[in-house]
Protein backbone atom coordinates (compact mmCIF):
# COMPACT_ATOMS: atom_id res chain seq x y z
CA UNK A 1 0.00 0.00 0.00
CA UNK A 2 1.04 3.59 -0.56
CA UNK A 3 1.76 6.13 2.21
CA UNK A 4 -1.58 7.76 1.38
CA UNK A 5 -3.40 4.46 1.96
CA UNK A 6 -1.66 3.90 5.29
CA UNK A 7 -2.52 7.45 6.37
CA UNK A 8 -6.18 7.09 5.43
CA UNK A 9 -6.51 3.69 7.12
CA UNK A 10 -4.86 4.60 10.43
CA UNK A 11 -6.30 8.11 10.45
CA UNK A 12 -9.86 6.78 10.06
CA UNK A 13 -9.49 4.13 12.76
CA UNK A 14 -7.81 6.39 15.30
CA UNK A 15 -10.31 9.20 14.70
CA UNK A 16 -13.28 6.89 15.34
CA UNK A 17 -11.76 5.46 18.54
CA UNK A 18 -10.77 8.92 19.81
CA UNK A 19 -14.25 10.26 19.09
CA UNK A 20 -15.84 7.44 21.09
CA UNK A 21 -13.55 8.07 24.07
CA UNK A 22 -14.03 11.85 23.91
CA UNK A 23 -17.84 11.72 23.75
CA UNK A 24 -18.36 9.15 26.51
CA UNK A 25 -15.41 9.27 28.87
CA UNK A 26 -16.12 8.80 32.53
CA UNK A 27 -19.66 7.48 33.18
CA UNK A 28 -19.92 7.38 36.98
CA UNK A 29 -22.56 4.74 37.58
CA UNK A 30 -23.77 1.38 36.30
CA UNK A 31 -26.94 2.79 34.69
CA UNK A 32 -25.01 5.06 32.32
CA UNK A 33 -22.26 2.54 31.67
CA UNK A 34 -24.49 -0.44 30.83
CA UNK A 35 -27.53 1.31 29.34
CA UNK A 36 -25.93 4.48 28.00
CA UNK A 37 -28.27 6.75 29.94
CA UNK A 38 -31.26 5.64 27.82
CA UNK A 39 -31.04 8.64 25.52
CA UNK A 40 -30.31 7.17 22.06
CA UNK A 41 -32.63 8.06 19.17
CA UNK A 42 -34.05 5.54 16.72
CA UNK A 43 -31.63 6.07 13.86
CA UNK A 44 -28.59 5.72 16.15
CA UNK A 45 -30.14 2.50 17.48
CA UNK A 46 -30.82 1.27 13.95
CA UNK A 47 -27.29 1.98 12.75
CA UNK A 48 -25.86 0.41 15.90
CA UNK A 49 -27.91 -2.75 15.38
CA UNK A 50 -26.78 -2.99 11.76
CA UNK A 51 -23.13 -2.32 12.62
CA UNK A 52 -23.19 -4.97 15.35
CA UNK A 53 -24.25 -7.63 12.86
CA UNK A 54 -22.17 -6.27 9.97
CA UNK A 55 -18.82 -7.59 11.14
CA UNK A 56 -15.64 -7.60 9.08
CA UNK A 57 -16.69 -11.06 8.01
CA UNK A 58 -19.61 -9.48 6.15
CA UNK A 59 -17.36 -7.30 4.04
CA UNK A 60 -14.61 -9.88 3.54
CA UNK A 61 -16.58 -13.08 3.05
CA UNK A 62 -19.85 -11.98 1.44
CA UNK A 63 -18.35 -10.62 -1.83
CA UNK A 64 -16.22 -13.77 -2.09
CA UNK A 65 -19.26 -15.93 -1.50
CA UNK A 66 -21.11 -14.10 -4.29
CA UNK A 67 -18.06 -14.56 -6.54
CA UNK A 68 -18.16 -18.32 -5.99
CA UNK A 69 -21.85 -19.00 -5.41
CA UNK A 70 -23.85 -16.08 -6.78
CA UNK A 71 -26.54 -14.05 -5.05
CA UNK A 72 -28.42 -16.89 -3.38
CA UNK A 73 -27.03 -16.05 0.07
CA UNK A 74 -29.47 -13.11 0.10
CA UNK A 75 -32.23 -15.65 0.88
CA UNK A 76 -30.67 -16.05 4.32
CA UNK A 77 -32.08 -12.59 5.19
CA UNK A 78 -35.64 -13.07 3.91
CA UNK A 79 -36.95 -13.77 7.41
CA UNK A 80 -35.30 -10.70 8.95
CA UNK A 81 -38.14 -8.13 8.49
CA UNK A 82 -40.65 -10.61 9.95
CA UNK A 83 -38.35 -11.26 12.90
CA UNK A 84 -38.05 -7.50 13.57
CA UNK A 85 -41.85 -7.15 13.66
CA UNK A 86 -42.26 -10.09 16.06
CA UNK A 87 -39.52 -8.79 18.38
CA UNK A 88 -41.01 -5.28 18.37
CA UNK A 89 -44.47 -6.60 19.27
CA UNK A 90 -43.59 -9.41 21.71
CA UNK A 91 -40.06 -9.04 23.13
CA UNK A 92 -39.52 -5.31 23.45
CA UNK A 93 -42.56 -4.39 25.59
CA UNK A 94 -41.62 -7.05 28.15
CA UNK A 95 -38.01 -5.86 28.39
CA UNK A 96 -39.08 -2.23 28.79
CA UNK A 97 -41.75 -3.05 31.34
CA UNK A 98 -39.27 -4.97 33.51
CA UNK A 99 -36.53 -2.32 32.98
CA UNK A 100 -33.92 -5.04 32.58
CA UNK A 101 -30.19 -4.57 32.00
CA UNK A 102 -29.96 -7.92 30.17
CA UNK A 103 -32.48 -10.11 28.37
CA UNK A 104 -31.81 -12.95 30.81
CA UNK A 105 -33.20 -11.07 33.82
CA UNK A 106 -36.67 -11.79 32.41
CA UNK A 107 -36.05 -15.54 32.74
CA UNK A 108 -35.59 -15.36 36.51
CA UNK A 109 -38.80 -13.34 36.82
CA UNK A 110 -40.64 -15.90 34.70
CA UNK A 111 -38.90 -19.12 35.80
CA UNK A 112 -36.08 -19.23 38.34
CA UNK A 113 -32.42 -18.35 38.91
CA UNK A 114 -30.98 -21.57 37.47
CA UNK A 115 -32.78 -21.06 34.15
CA UNK A 116 -31.53 -17.48 33.95
CA UNK A 117 -27.98 -18.61 34.78
CA UNK A 118 -28.04 -21.50 32.28
CA UNK A 119 -29.24 -19.27 29.45
CA UNK A 120 -26.71 -16.57 30.31
CA UNK A 121 -23.95 -19.19 30.31
CA UNK A 122 -25.04 -20.53 26.90
CA UNK A 123 -24.84 -16.98 25.61
CA UNK A 124 -21.43 -16.38 27.18
CA UNK A 125 -20.00 -19.56 25.66
CA UNK A 126 -21.16 -18.98 22.09
CA UNK A 127 -20.72 -15.20 22.05
CA UNK A 128 -17.31 -15.41 23.73
CA UNK A 129 -16.12 -17.79 21.00
CA UNK A 130 -17.81 -15.67 18.33
CA UNK A 131 -15.93 -12.60 19.58
CA UNK A 132 -12.71 -14.47 18.96
CA UNK A 133 -13.81 -15.38 15.43
CA UNK A 134 -14.84 -11.79 14.63
CA UNK A 135 -11.28 -10.72 15.50
CA UNK A 136 -9.55 -13.71 13.91
CA UNK A 137 -11.53 -13.72 10.67
CA UNK A 138 -10.38 -10.34 9.37
CA UNK A 139 -6.98 -10.61 11.08
CA UNK A 140 -5.92 -13.69 9.12
CA UNK A 141 -6.94 -12.09 5.81
CA UNK A 142 -5.51 -8.65 6.61
CA UNK A 143 -2.26 -10.03 8.00
CA UNK A 144 -1.80 -11.99 4.77
CA UNK A 145 -2.62 -9.06 2.48
CA UNK A 146 -0.62 -6.50 4.46
CA UNK A 147 2.17 -8.98 5.31
CA UNK A 148 1.70 -8.34 9.01
CA UNK A 149 2.25 -10.82 11.79
CA UNK A 150 -1.08 -12.55 12.54
CA UNK A 151 -0.73 -12.33 16.32
CA UNK A 152 0.09 -8.63 16.17
CA UNK A 153 -2.91 -8.05 13.89
CA UNK A 154 -5.16 -9.82 16.40
CA UNK A 155 -3.82 -7.66 19.21
CA UNK A 156 -4.13 -4.46 17.14
CA UNK A 157 -7.84 -5.05 16.48
CA UNK A 158 -8.54 -6.33 19.99
CA UNK A 159 -6.85 -3.58 21.94
CA UNK A 160 -8.24 -0.77 19.78
CA UNK A 161 -11.72 -2.06 20.69
CA UNK A 162 -10.93 -2.72 24.36
CA UNK A 163 -9.69 0.84 24.93
CA UNK A 164 -12.83 2.73 23.90
CA UNK A 165 -15.31 0.03 25.03
CA UNK A 166 -13.83 -0.07 28.54
CA UNK A 167 -13.74 3.73 28.61
CA UNK A 168 -17.28 4.56 27.57
CA UNK A 169 -19.38 1.40 27.83
CA UNK A 170 -22.62 0.98 25.89
CA UNK A 171 -22.86 4.56 24.67
CA UNK A 172 -19.30 4.51 23.32
CA UNK A 173 -20.16 1.40 21.33
CA UNK A 174 -23.33 2.90 19.88
CA UNK A 175 -22.01 6.33 18.87
CA UNK A 176 -18.80 4.97 17.31
CA UNK A 177 -20.89 2.55 15.29
CA UNK A 178 -22.56 5.50 13.53
CA UNK A 179 -19.19 6.62 12.23
CA UNK A 180 -18.15 3.07 11.43
CA UNK A 181 -21.32 2.37 9.43
CA UNK A 182 -20.75 5.56 7.43
CA UNK A 183 -17.20 4.46 6.59
CA UNK A 184 -18.25 0.85 5.87
CA UNK A 185 -21.15 1.48 3.51
CA UNK A 186 -19.58 4.57 1.93
CA UNK A 187 -16.42 2.62 1.13
CA UNK A 188 -18.27 -0.40 -0.23
CA UNK A 189 -20.60 1.65 -2.45
CA UNK A 190 -17.61 3.57 -3.81
CA UNK A 191 -15.83 0.27 -4.55
CA UNK A 192 -18.95 -1.01 -6.31
CA UNK A 193 -19.16 2.07 -8.52
CA UNK A 194 -15.48 1.77 -9.44
CA UNK A 195 -15.64 -1.93 -10.33
CA UNK A 196 -18.70 -1.36 -12.55
CA UNK A 197 -16.85 1.43 -14.36
CA UNK A 198 -13.80 -0.82 -14.84
CA UNK A 199 -15.75 -3.62 -16.55
CA UNK A 200 -15.01 -3.20 -20.30
CA UNK A 201 -18.62 -3.76 -21.44
CA UNK A 202 -21.91 -1.98 -20.87
CA UNK A 203 -23.59 -2.44 -17.51
CA UNK A 204 -26.54 -4.22 -19.15
CA UNK A 205 -24.12 -6.64 -20.83
CA UNK A 206 -22.42 -7.25 -17.50
CA UNK A 207 -25.82 -8.14 -16.01
CA UNK A 208 -26.61 -10.46 -18.93
CA UNK A 209 -23.27 -12.21 -18.49
CA UNK A 210 -23.74 -12.58 -14.72
CA UNK A 211 -27.20 -14.01 -15.33
CA UNK A 212 -26.04 -16.49 -17.97
CA UNK A 213 -23.25 -17.65 -15.62
CA UNK A 214 -25.86 -18.24 -12.87
CA UNK A 215 -24.58 -15.56 -10.50
CA UNK A 216 -27.91 -13.71 -10.23
CA UNK A 217 -29.64 -16.74 -8.71
CA UNK A 218 -31.47 -14.72 -6.08
CA UNK A 219 -34.42 -16.99 -5.17
CA UNK A 220 -34.72 -20.77 -5.12
CA UNK A 221 -38.14 -22.14 -4.13
CA UNK A 222 -37.06 -25.80 -4.18
CA UNK A 223 -37.42 -27.31 -0.71
CA UNK A 224 -34.24 -29.13 0.34
CA UNK A 225 -33.22 -29.63 3.96
CA UNK A 226 -29.58 -30.11 2.97
CA UNK A 227 -29.46 -26.82 1.04
CA UNK A 228 -28.05 -24.07 3.23
CA UNK A 229 -29.64 -21.20 1.33
CA UNK A 230 -33.07 -21.32 -0.28
CA UNK A 231 -36.33 -19.45 0.21
CA UNK A 232 -37.65 -21.93 2.77
CA UNK A 233 -34.53 -21.99 4.95
CA UNK A 234 -34.53 -18.18 4.83
CA UNK A 235 -38.13 -17.70 6.01
CA UNK A 236 -38.05 -20.56 8.56
CA UNK A 237 -34.61 -21.63 9.80
CA UNK A 238 -33.10 -18.16 9.42
CA UNK A 239 -36.23 -16.59 10.94
CA UNK A 240 -35.61 -18.57 14.14
CA UNK A 241 -31.94 -17.53 14.04
CA UNK A 242 -32.87 -13.85 13.74
CA UNK A 243 -35.51 -14.09 16.47
CA UNK A 244 -32.90 -15.52 18.81
CA UNK A 245 -30.06 -13.23 17.72
CA UNK A 246 -31.96 -9.94 17.77
CA UNK A 247 -34.43 -10.90 20.48
CA UNK A 248 -32.29 -12.76 23.05
CA UNK A 249 -28.62 -12.13 22.23
CA UNK A 250 -27.40 -9.44 24.63
CA UNK A 251 -25.06 -7.95 22.00
CA UNK A 252 -28.21 -6.86 20.12
CA UNK A 253 -30.64 -6.44 23.02
CA UNK A 254 -28.24 -3.99 24.67
CA UNK A 255 -28.37 -1.79 21.56
CA UNK A 256 -32.09 -1.10 21.78
CA UNK A 257 -32.40 -1.19 25.58
CA UNK A 258 -30.43 2.08 25.52
CA UNK A 259 -33.18 3.87 23.53
CA UNK A 260 -35.09 6.90 24.78
CA UNK A 261 -38.38 5.03 24.67
CA UNK A 262 -40.10 1.88 23.50
CA UNK A 263 -41.15 3.69 20.31
CA UNK A 264 -37.58 4.78 19.52
CA UNK A 265 -36.31 1.22 20.01
CA UNK A 266 -39.06 -0.20 17.81
CA UNK A 267 -38.26 2.28 15.06
CA UNK A 268 -34.58 1.32 15.30
CA UNK A 269 -35.45 -2.34 14.87
CA UNK A 270 -37.71 -1.57 11.91
CA UNK A 271 -34.93 0.46 10.31
CA UNK A 272 -32.66 -2.56 10.58
CA UNK A 273 -35.36 -4.89 9.25
CA UNK A 274 -35.94 -2.93 6.08
CA UNK A 275 -32.39 -1.70 5.35
CA UNK A 276 -30.40 -4.86 6.14
CA UNK A 277 -31.67 -6.83 3.13
CA UNK A 278 -30.81 -4.04 0.62
CA UNK A 279 -27.43 -3.62 2.32
CA UNK A 280 -26.60 -7.31 1.92
CA UNK A 281 -27.91 -7.20 -1.65
CA UNK A 282 -25.47 -4.38 -2.45
CA UNK A 283 -22.51 -6.24 -0.92
CA UNK A 284 -23.38 -9.46 -2.76
CA UNK A 285 -23.91 -7.56 -6.01
CA UNK A 286 -20.44 -6.01 -5.66
CA UNK A 287 -19.09 -9.57 -5.40
CA UNK A 288 -20.94 -10.52 -8.60
CA UNK A 289 -19.52 -7.46 -10.41
CA UNK A 290 -16.01 -8.47 -9.26
CA UNK A 291 -16.75 -11.89 -10.77
CA UNK A 292 -17.77 -10.26 -14.07
CA UNK A 293 -14.62 -8.11 -13.98
CA UNK A 294 -12.49 -11.23 -13.72
CA UNK A 295 -14.12 -12.65 -16.85
CA UNK A 296 -12.23 -9.96 -18.81
CA UNK A 297 -9.10 -9.61 -16.66
CA UNK A 298 -7.33 -12.81 -15.74
CA UNK A 299 -7.67 -13.61 -12.02
CA UNK A 300 -4.85 -15.23 -10.08
CA UNK A 301 -5.07 -19.00 -10.08
CA UNK A 302 -5.27 -18.71 -6.27
CA UNK A 303 -6.33 -15.43 -4.62
CA UNK A 304 -4.24 -16.09 -1.53
CA UNK A 305 -1.00 -14.95 -3.12
CA UNK A 306 1.05 -15.74 0.00
CA UNK A 307 0.38 -19.44 -0.58
CA UNK A 308 1.33 -19.02 -4.24
CA UNK A 309 4.58 -17.31 -3.29
CA UNK A 310 5.43 -20.18 -0.95
CA UNK A 311 4.74 -22.64 -3.75
CA UNK A 312 7.03 -20.71 -6.11
CA UNK A 313 9.84 -21.16 -3.59
CA UNK A 314 9.25 -24.90 -3.31
CA UNK A 315 10.19 -27.99 -5.29
CA UNK A 316 6.81 -27.80 -7.03
CA UNK A 317 7.57 -24.54 -8.87
CA UNK A 318 7.77 -26.25 -12.28
CA UNK A 319 4.42 -28.00 -11.77
CA UNK A 320 2.92 -24.66 -10.75
CA UNK A 321 4.29 -22.93 -13.84
CA UNK A 322 2.73 -25.54 -16.12
CA UNK A 323 -0.64 -25.23 -14.40
CA UNK A 324 -0.54 -21.43 -14.52
CA UNK A 325 0.31 -21.49 -18.23
CA UNK A 326 -2.58 -23.83 -18.94
CA UNK A 327 -4.85 -21.69 -16.73
CA UNK A 328 -3.92 -18.64 -18.82
CA UNK A 329 -4.69 -20.51 -22.07
CA UNK A 330 -8.09 -21.61 -20.77
CA UNK A 331 -8.82 -18.03 -19.69
CA UNK A 332 -8.08 -16.73 -23.20
CA UNK A 333 -10.40 -19.34 -24.72
CA UNK A 334 -13.07 -18.46 -22.18
CA UNK A 335 -12.77 -14.74 -22.95
CA UNK A 336 -13.37 -15.44 -26.65
CA UNK A 337 -16.44 -17.54 -25.81
CA UNK A 338 -17.75 -14.74 -23.56
CA UNK A 339 -17.43 -12.20 -26.39
CA UNK A 340 -19.32 -14.55 -28.69
CA UNK A 341 -21.94 -15.13 -25.99
CA UNK A 342 -22.50 -11.38 -25.59
CA UNK A 343 -22.83 -11.05 -29.35
CA UNK A 344 -25.43 -13.83 -29.46
CA UNK A 345 -27.36 -12.21 -26.60
CA UNK A 346 -27.28 -8.86 -28.41
CA UNK A 347 -28.67 -10.41 -31.61
CA UNK A 348 -31.32 -12.41 -29.68
CA UNK A 349 -30.03 -15.67 -31.17
CA UNK A 350 -31.19 -18.21 -28.58
CA UNK A 351 -29.51 -21.18 -30.22
CA UNK A 352 -26.11 -19.44 -30.37
CA UNK A 353 -26.61 -18.09 -26.85
CA UNK A 354 -27.11 -21.61 -25.47
CA UNK A 355 -24.12 -22.93 -27.41
CA UNK A 356 -21.69 -20.27 -26.21
CA UNK A 357 -23.10 -20.45 -22.69
CA UNK A 358 -22.17 -24.14 -22.60
CA UNK A 359 -18.69 -23.30 -23.86
CA UNK A 360 -18.24 -20.72 -21.11
CA UNK A 361 -19.37 -23.24 -18.49
CA UNK A 362 -16.93 -25.82 -19.87
CA UNK A 363 -14.04 -23.35 -19.69
CA UNK A 364 -15.07 -22.34 -16.15
CA UNK A 365 -15.13 -25.99 -15.09
CA UNK A 366 -11.66 -26.47 -16.58
CA UNK A 367 -10.41 -23.39 -14.70
CA UNK A 368 -11.76 -24.84 -11.47
CA UNK A 369 -10.04 -28.17 -12.15
CA UNK A 370 -6.72 -26.38 -12.58
CA UNK A 371 -7.33 -24.40 -9.38
CA UNK A 372 -7.91 -27.65 -7.51
CA UNK A 373 -4.63 -29.04 -8.84
CA UNK A 374 -2.80 -25.96 -7.60
CA UNK A 375 -4.49 -26.33 -4.22
CA UNK A 376 -3.31 -29.95 -4.12
CA UNK A 377 0.25 -28.74 -4.72
CA UNK A 378 -0.12 -26.21 -1.91
CA UNK A 379 -1.17 -28.97 0.49
CA UNK A 380 1.71 -31.19 -0.69
CA UNK A 381 4.10 -28.36 0.06
CA UNK A 382 2.45 -27.54 3.40
CA UNK A 383 -0.14 -30.01 4.77
CA UNK A 384 -1.45 -27.34 7.18
CA UNK A 385 -1.91 -24.68 4.48
CA UNK A 386 -5.37 -23.14 3.99
CA UNK A 387 -6.53 -23.52 0.37
CA UNK A 388 -10.01 -22.02 0.51
CA UNK A 389 -9.45 -18.56 -0.94
CA UNK A 390 -12.93 -17.09 -1.47
CA UNK A 391 -12.46 -14.77 1.52
CA UNK A 392 -9.44 -13.22 -0.24
CA UNK A 393 -11.23 -12.42 -3.51
CA UNK A 394 -12.54 -8.93 -2.76
CA UNK A 395 -9.51 -7.47 -0.99
CA UNK A 396 -7.15 -9.04 -3.58
CA UNK A 397 -9.12 -7.16 -6.24
CA UNK A 398 -8.94 -3.99 -4.14
CA UNK A 399 -5.17 -4.19 -3.77
CA UNK A 400 -4.49 -5.10 -7.39
CA UNK A 401 -6.82 -2.71 -9.23
CA UNK A 402 -8.23 0.14 -7.13
CA UNK A 403 -6.49 3.56 -7.03
CA UNK A 404 -4.41 4.91 -4.15
CA UNK A 405 -6.46 6.24 -1.28
CA UNK A 406 -9.39 3.96 -2.04
CA UNK A 407 -7.31 0.95 -1.00
CA UNK A 408 -6.65 2.50 2.41
CA UNK A 409 -10.34 3.38 2.77
CA UNK A 410 -11.38 -0.21 2.02
CA UNK A 411 -8.94 -1.55 4.60
CA UNK A 412 -10.40 0.97 7.06
CA UNK A 413 -13.82 -0.50 6.20
CA UNK A 414 -12.69 -3.99 7.20
CA UNK A 415 -10.99 -2.85 10.40
CA UNK A 416 -13.97 -0.64 11.31
CA UNK A 417 -16.36 -3.55 10.84
CA UNK A 418 -14.17 -5.77 13.03
CA UNK A 419 -14.08 -3.09 15.71
CA UNK A 420 -17.83 -2.37 15.65
CA UNK A 421 -19.02 -5.96 16.00
CA UNK A 422 -16.33 -6.89 18.53
CA UNK A 423 -17.13 -3.84 20.68
CA UNK A 424 -20.81 -4.85 20.85
CA UNK A 425 -19.87 -8.40 21.78
CA UNK A 426 -17.46 -7.36 24.55
CA UNK A 427 -20.01 -4.87 25.88
CA UNK A 428 -22.69 -7.57 25.97
CA UNK A 429 -20.39 -10.20 27.49
CA UNK A 430 -19.44 -7.74 30.22
CA UNK A 431 -23.06 -6.80 30.95
CA UNK A 432 -24.20 -10.42 31.13
CA UNK A 433 -21.27 -11.48 33.31
CA UNK A 434 -21.81 -8.56 35.65
CA UNK A 435 -25.60 -8.62 35.97
CA UNK A 436 -26.50 -12.30 35.50
CA UNK A 437 -23.55 -13.98 37.19
CA UNK A 438 -21.45 -11.62 39.34
CA UNK A 439 -24.11 -9.31 40.81
CA UNK A 440 -26.83 -11.95 41.03
CA UNK A 441 -24.87 -14.89 42.48
CA UNK A 442 -21.44 -13.73 43.72
CA UNK A 443 -21.43 -10.12 44.99
CA UNK A 444 -25.08 -9.28 45.65
CA UNK A 445 -25.01 -6.05 47.63
CA UNK A 446 -22.27 -3.73 46.36
CA UNK A 447 -22.86 -0.14 45.26
CA UNK A 448 -23.40 1.05 41.69
CA UNK A 449 -19.83 2.23 41.24
CA UNK A 450 -18.49 -1.20 42.20
CA UNK A 451 -20.55 -2.89 39.48
CA UNK A 452 -19.57 -0.23 36.95
CA UNK A 453 -15.89 -0.87 37.66
CA UNK A 454 -16.52 -4.63 37.59
CA UNK A 455 -18.10 -4.24 34.14
CA UNK A 456 -14.97 -2.46 32.92
CA UNK A 457 -12.77 -5.27 34.21
CA UNK A 458 -15.01 -7.92 32.65
CA UNK A 459 -14.92 -6.02 29.34
CA UNK A 460 -11.12 -6.08 29.40
CA UNK A 461 -10.99 -9.76 30.42
CA UNK A 462 -13.41 -10.85 27.69
CA UNK A 463 -11.41 -8.78 25.22
CA UNK A 464 -8.22 -10.58 26.22
CA UNK A 465 -10.01 -13.93 25.96
CA UNK A 466 -11.22 -13.05 22.44
CA UNK A 467 -7.73 -12.02 21.36
CA UNK A 468 -6.20 -15.21 22.78
CA UNK A 469 -8.88 -17.37 21.14
CA UNK A 470 -8.26 -15.56 17.85
CA UNK A 471 -4.54 -16.17 18.17
CA UNK A 472 -5.01 -19.94 18.46
CA UNK A 473 -8.07 -20.36 16.20
CA UNK A 474 -8.11 -22.15 12.84
CA UNK A 475 -9.73 -20.94 9.64
CA UNK A 476 -13.14 -22.36 8.86
CA UNK A 477 -14.49 -23.32 5.43
CA UNK A 478 -15.98 -19.86 5.06
CA UNK A 479 -15.82 -17.11 7.67
CA UNK A 480 -19.41 -15.87 7.43
CA UNK A 481 -20.69 -19.44 7.61
CA UNK A 482 -18.50 -20.12 10.66
CA UNK A 483 -20.17 -17.36 12.68
CA UNK A 484 -23.69 -18.38 11.61
CA UNK A 485 -22.93 -22.04 12.36
CA UNK A 486 -21.60 -21.24 15.83
CA UNK A 487 -24.70 -19.20 16.60
CA UNK A 488 -27.01 -21.89 15.23
CA UNK A 489 -25.61 -24.45 17.68
CA UNK A 490 -26.93 -22.41 20.63
CA UNK A 491 -29.53 -19.91 19.42
CA UNK A 492 -32.33 -22.42 18.95
CA UNK A 493 -32.12 -23.56 22.57
CA UNK A 494 -31.95 -20.00 23.88
CA UNK A 495 -34.90 -18.87 21.75
CA UNK A 496 -36.93 -21.91 22.84
CA UNK A 497 -36.46 -20.96 26.50
CA UNK A 498 -37.70 -17.41 25.83
CA UNK A 499 -40.70 -18.55 23.77
CA UNK A 500 -41.75 -20.95 26.53
CA UNK A 501 -41.50 -18.00 28.90
CA UNK A 502 -43.59 -15.75 26.64
CA UNK A 503 -46.31 -18.11 25.45
CA UNK A 504 -46.43 -21.29 27.58
CA UNK A 505 -47.41 -19.80 30.92
CA UNK A 506 -48.22 -23.19 32.45
CA UNK A 507 -44.64 -24.51 32.06
CA UNK A 508 -42.37 -24.07 35.08
CA UNK A 509 -38.65 -23.46 35.53
CA UNK A 510 -37.63 -27.04 36.28
CA UNK A 511 -39.21 -28.38 33.08
CA UNK A 512 -37.73 -25.74 30.79
CA UNK A 513 -34.30 -26.05 32.45
CA UNK A 514 -34.18 -29.81 31.80
CA UNK A 515 -35.59 -29.36 28.31
CA UNK A 516 -32.86 -26.86 27.46
CA UNK A 517 -30.07 -29.19 28.59
CA UNK A 518 -31.56 -32.16 26.69
CA UNK A 519 -32.04 -30.05 23.56
CA UNK A 520 -28.51 -28.67 23.57
CA UNK A 521 -27.10 -32.20 23.85
CA UNK A 522 -29.29 -33.31 20.93
CA UNK A 523 -28.27 -30.35 18.74
CA UNK A 524 -24.57 -30.90 19.39
CA UNK A 525 -25.04 -34.62 18.68
CA UNK A 526 -26.89 -33.81 15.43
CA UNK A 527 -24.06 -31.53 14.35
CA UNK A 528 -21.45 -34.17 15.20
CA UNK A 529 -23.16 -36.75 12.98
CA UNK A 530 -24.27 -34.30 10.28
CA UNK A 531 -22.84 -35.31 6.93
CA UNK A 532 -22.33 -38.91 8.09
CA UNK A 533 -24.33 -42.13 7.83
CA UNK A 534 -25.76 -43.45 11.09
CA UNK A 535 -27.42 -46.87 11.18
CA UNK A 536 -27.77 -46.85 7.41
CA UNK A 537 -29.44 -43.42 7.47
CA UNK A 538 -27.68 -40.47 5.85
CA UNK A 539 -27.77 -37.36 8.07
CA UNK A 540 -27.64 -34.18 5.99
CA UNK A 541 -29.24 -31.09 7.52
CA UNK A 542 -28.37 -27.48 6.65
CA UNK A 543 -27.11 -25.77 9.79
CA UNK A 544 -29.74 -23.00 9.61
CA UNK A 545 -32.33 -25.64 10.49
CA UNK A 546 -30.58 -26.17 13.85
CA UNK A 547 -32.27 -22.95 15.01
CA UNK A 548 -35.78 -24.15 14.25
CA UNK A 549 -35.11 -27.70 15.48
CA UNK A 550 -33.58 -26.50 18.75
CA UNK A 551 -36.36 -24.01 19.45
CA UNK A 552 -39.15 -26.50 18.76
CA UNK A 553 -37.43 -29.26 20.76
CA UNK A 554 -37.18 -27.04 23.86
CA UNK A 555 -40.86 -26.14 23.64
CA UNK A 556 -42.06 -29.72 23.01
CA UNK A 557 -39.80 -31.37 25.60
CA UNK A 558 -40.63 -28.72 28.21
CA UNK A 559 -44.35 -29.30 27.62
CA UNK A 560 -44.01 -33.07 28.01
CA UNK A 561 -41.84 -32.75 31.11
CA UNK A 562 -44.27 -30.32 32.70
CA UNK A 563 -47.19 -32.67 32.02
CA UNK A 564 -45.22 -35.59 33.45
CA UNK A 565 -44.28 -33.60 36.56
CA UNK A 566 -47.88 -32.48 37.04
CA UNK A 567 -49.13 -36.07 36.77
CA UNK A 568 -46.44 -37.26 39.19
CA UNK A 569 -47.56 -34.68 41.76
CA UNK A 570 -51.16 -35.88 41.49
CA UNK A 571 -50.09 -39.47 42.15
Amino acid sequence: MSYLDWAIMFGTLLAIAAYGIYKTYGPKDMEKYLRGGNDLNWWTIGLSIMATQASAITFLSTPGQAYADGMRFIQFYFGLPVAMIIISVVFLPIYYRLKVYTAYEFLETRFDLKTRTLTACLFLVQRGLAAGITIYAPAIILSTLLEWNLTLTNFFIGFMVIIYTVSGGTKAVSITQKQQMTVMMGGMILAGIIVIQMIPVKFTEALHLAGKMEKLNIVNFEFDLSDRYNFWSGVTGALFLFLSYFGTDQSQVQRYLSGRSLTQSRMGLMMNGFLKVPMQFVILFIGVMVFVFYQFFQPPVIFNTIQLDKLKQSEYVDDLSELEEEYSDVFQDKTESIQQLLGAISSNDESQTNQYQEEVFDHSARQEELREKVKALIVKNDPLAETNDTDYVFMRFVMDYLPKGIVGLLFAVIFSAAMSSTASELNALSSTTTMDIYKRSIKKSEDSRHYMLSSKWFTALWGLFAVLFATYATLFENLIQAVNLLGSLFYGTILGIFLVGFFMKWVGGRAVFMAAIITEILILTLHYFNGKTVGGISVDVGYLWYNAIGCILVMVIAAFLQLFMSQAKKV
